[in-house]
């Protein structure tokens, strides 16, 4: 069962890249890539160009996600300032939820519901980056410009260096 919910997943971005003439193609392991650090490893390459996207919680209960590079902090007073309000980040079920997806595999867009997303400009540092694609084990490499364009996302900087 857990094998046909990870393929629609993964189906499910395949198909938003195909509807919106995106012509990345998602790379698959066998190992597992749910941080940073083991999409990193897996690919060979650095951590910062991973995309790690993080669903947050304000205090009204709205949910929105950030999406930064996999070497950086997320600066909470950065997020206030951002948002309006604090926040804290959403617990599994909560992602779950809100995007369709679990931890460790979160695409930031194809998402479950309309959330709001902010694209920390660490992600400009690199030509390409890697976001997950639904699971965690796959990975879609794309460029900064395209995750604002796909995502409908707002450039932002809410992040420190880690």
């Amino acid at each position: 069962m857990e094998g046909l919910k990870r393929m629609a997943e993964i189906t499910r971005v395949e198909d938003f890249l195909k509807e919106n003439n995106y012509k990345r193609e998602i790379i698959r392991f066998k190992e597992d890539t749910s941080t940073s650090e083991l999409a990193a490893q897996a690919l060979g390459t650095d951590v910062a160009r991973i995309a790690k996207s993080i669903v947050f919680k304000n205090k009204s209960e709205d949910f929105f996600m950030v999406v930064a590079a996999g070497n950086v902090k997320i600066n909470n007073k950065a997020i206030k300032e951002l948002t309006g309000s604090k926040a804290k980040m959403a617990n599994a079920d909560e992602v779950l939820s809100v995007t369709g997806y679990s931890p460790g595999g979160v695409c930031p867009f194809a998402l479950a519901t309309d959330l709001p997303v902010y694209l920390d400009e660490s992600l400009q540092a690199y030509d390409l980056v890697y976001a997950a694609a639904g699971t965690s084990n796959a990975v879609l490499p794309i460029s900064y410009g395209e995750l604002l364009d796909i995502t409908g996302g707002i450039g932002c900087r809410v992040t420190s260096e880690g």
